[in-house]
């Protein structure tokens, strides 16, 4: 577990936020009270990355359910109000929803007990579920850092470190994973725009950790793959359909046409509550639109003529046939025919 750093913890019955939107120029924690402010939190990208969400998410239900009880009102009419607030903040990181499944789950199967013994048992999930994406993503980590060779430089996108999880992260925790096997491995990001989490996350935490990393806007990315720089792009996940098309942050898209135009290999590390079974594909996944002054704008900087149009998608699809293999704790599972089949798998690494 990365000890430079918590990205979220739950202390005293208050869930305690690495303020993302602060970084790397300040580390502040926000120490969230009730759910209310856990929804605020996500929305405002305080706590982001799909893993890191999920488990937010569940916290907040834990706080609802406290303040039920102390306002003495009705616990599982309140609870409905909360999980409706809570997934609304963001549509498209499908794991928010996988994470409150799980807590609706335990408060149905705890219906018929007190309302202590309900919120009792939310809290054991939310710390069962912290604890399972730690080793989760531990897990992933090794499974991937098996695809990385001694010497490889290795392009990124956004952030799916440290800070998108627990600990660990996913497509960070395959170098980090590789980085202490031994082997020698260089990092580009993109600065990812509009809200540059490359630039601001992913080479904050991979300098706090000591691994070399290389900033790069965006649109040098197809430059650095045509002159030989790159040798693997790697990336997370916000949802993965059931044939393997991917949902992450916009431009993965772009990178990924961009590594099978010149023969690199693009995978996507996720844990598997990132995959999304009920879509067949990826078309019908909702990509989530936010606001023009993301892009018109930075830190209360006007960099855009007033009034502009503005077009701002926060992801994109890339459909699986782009995809080389998809990394998860359950192991690696490679392309076939274009798309993939959970039935065949990797032999997991110990």
């Amino acid at each position: 577990m990365n000890e430079a750093f918590v990205t979220l913890r739950w202390e005293a019955r208050s869930l305690i936020l690495l303020d993302q939107t602060q970084l790397p120029e300040r580390e502040v924690y926000l120490v969230c009270k009730d759910y209310r402010a856990v929804a605020e939190a996500i929305r405002r990208l305080v706590v982001r990355g799909a893993p890191a969400i999920g488990i937010a998410g569940a916290f907040g239900v834990v706080l609802g359910a406290y303040e039920l009880i102390q306002k003495k009102a009705d616990l599982f009419a309140g609870l409905a109000t909360v999980f409706t607030e809570l997934a609304g903040t963001r549509p498209t990181a499908v794991n928010l929803f996988w994470a409150l499944g799980r807590m609706e789950k335990v408060a149905t199967a705890h219906r018929t007990e007190s309302p202590e013994a309900v919120a009792a048992a939310l809290e054991a999930e939310a710390l069962r579920l912290y604890q399972e994406d730690i080793e989760t993503n531990r897990r992933l980590g090794v499974h991937g850092a098996a695809l990385l060779t001694d010497g490889m430089t290795v392009l990124t996108i956004c952030n799916a470190g440290a800070l998108a999880t627990v600990a660990y992260g996913t497509a960070l925790a395959v170098i980090r994973a590789a980085v202490q096997a031994g082997k020698c491995i260089k990092t580009v990001a993109c600065e990812t725009r509009p809200l540059l989490q490359g630039a601001r996350l992913t080479t904050w935490e991979l300098m706090k950790d000591g691994i070399p990393v290389t900033l790069i806007t965006d649109s040098m990315a197809g430059y650095l793959m045509q002159q030989g720089w790159i040798q693997a792009v790697l990336t997370g996940a916000d949802r993965i359909a059931a044939n393997g098309d991917v949902v992450n942050k916009i431009g993965t898209y772009m990178l990924a046409v961009l590594a099978h135009a010149h023969g690199i290999p693009f995978y996507v590390a996720a844990p598997m509550s990132t995959f999304d079974l009920t879509l067949p594909d990826g078309q019908r996944i909702p990509i989530e639109e936010r606001a023009a002054e993301e892009v018109t704008g930075w830190r209360g900087q006007q960099i855009a003529p007033e009034g502009v149009a503005v077009y701002n998608p926060a992801f994109d699809l890339t459909p699986a046939r782009f995809v080389q293999a998809w990394i998860t704790e359950q192991g690696v599972f490679w392309n076939q025919g274009g798309k993939i089949d959970l039935r065949v798998e990797r032999s997991p690494a110990d």
